[in-house]
């Protein structure tokens, strides 16, 4: 009598008994960390990193300056909501900071945001000798912004964008200080060529189509844009922030 196998090889359990057959197969090695992101215009920022911040401040504060010299209609434009907080990315000398506290009010604040400590401690002692006591100045460094996550209303950014030496890295800290429908409004140089100046063609990178989709790529919708005729040089974006 012939005993019949209680065994029944099928496909999947053949290829099962070859494996446990075979020597383990190495682990898989970790993934490579992800490349730090590379300076996209390296040194645009070194005069802005002196401590002799005299000069700076001649520079911030020229009238012949447009977004000096029509600071109180730029800040009308953004328009920041009573009791909200701003952010002024790049602030200076903080002449908009100033203006923004203003219009948010005693319930608001403002941070003023700059890579300068030496101005950032001007600013402070201004707005302390003035009263003003709803503006928090923040030195950052060059990849962040360095604010709390989900800290911001609104965000602006005048004619600072084009510094931003590492602007994927900033964006997503601008990005994580937002509060969820957070605002930011940049406003840039025209970058045309053969109709801006040779010092515009050198000193900014790319135009506004570049840093609109630059922007988009962050995390951002555009909700308008303003090209105001008392701002013959700069262009007014307004995004929004969305969620990933």
């Amino acid at each position: 009598m012939i005993r019949k196998s209680r065994w029944v090889f099928v496909p999947m359990q053949v290829a099962l008994l070859a494996a446990l057959a075979l020597p383990a197969a190495p682990a898989a090695q970790n993934p490579a960390p992800p490349t730090e992101e590379q300076s996209v215009k390296p040194g645009i920022n070194e005069r802005w990193k002196s401590e002799n911040i005299a000069p700076l401040v001649e520079t911030l504060e020229d009238e012949g300056r447009e977004i000096f010299s029509q600071r109180e209609r730029i800040a009308a434009l953004v328009g920041p909501l009573k009791g909200s907080v701003v952010a002024d990315i790049g602030a200076g000398s903080g002449f908009m900071t100033e203006l923004f506290a203003g219009l948010v009010g005693a319930a608001g604040k403002v941070y003023a945001v700059d890579i300068n400590a030496g101005l950032m401690e001007r600013l402070a002692k201004d707005a302390a000798d003035k009263g003003i006591a709803n503006i928090e100045t923040v030195v950052c460094g060059e990849r962040s912004v360095d604010l709390p996550a989900n800290s911001v209303d609104l965000m602006f950014i005048c004619d600072t964008y084009h510094h931003f030496e590492y602007p994927v890295s900033t964006m997503r800290s601008i990005h994580e200080a937002l509060r969820p429908g957070g605002q930011l409004v940049v406003v840039d140089f025209y970058r045309i060529e053969g109709v801006s100046s040779d010092w515009i063609l050198e000193h900014v990178r790319a135009g506004e189509e570049v840093f609109t989709r630059e922007i988009e790529e962050a995390g951002f919708e555009l909700v308008n844009q303003h090209y105001p005729p008392y701002l013959p040089q700069n262009y007014v974006l307004r995004f929004r922030k969305i969620e990933r």
